[in-house]
């Protein structure tokens, strides 16, 4: 079993900043990928970032964000944040933490990932 806690949504201005943040609990893996969704009520939930964790860290990114969110691993290890620069309204949404295990390769489908967290909320108001 592992554990998802994110930490860092709340109520912001459009064109503010933002980092949310993720830690993972449980087991340790040697391989996994670790992400951020997107959801708002009524839609899809929807692909922000991910992040492979070994290989160099490579990551990958919505069209909707590139240029303007950040994933990076912390220091712990199964750690990982999201800085969100230049919000814009229709970045609101609740925003879920989520970890792929045993793999190296970055996925954009929710369905790929084995544990999610309860979701942050973050509204820009503009």
């Amino acid at each position: 079993q592992v554990r998802l806690v994110e930490s860092g949504g709340r109520l912001v201005q459009a064109g503010d900043s933002l980092r949310l943040s993720c830690a993972a609990s449980g087991r340790t893996f040697r391989d996994y990928v670790m992400g951020w969704f997107r959801q708002v009520p009524g839609t899809d939930r929807e692909f922000v970032a991910a992040l492979n964790w070994r290989s160099g860290g490579s990551a990958v990114y919505a069209d909707k964000v590139k240029g303007r969110f950040t994933i990076s691993r912390d220091n712990a290890e199964m750690t990982v944040s999201l800085q969100m620069n230049n919000l814009k309204a229709e970045d609101t949404a609740v925003y879920y933490c989520a970890i792929d295990l045993w793999t190296t390769v970055v996925k954009t489908t929710p369905d790929a990932y084995d544990y999610w967290g309860q979701g942050t909320q973050v509204t820009v108001s503009s």
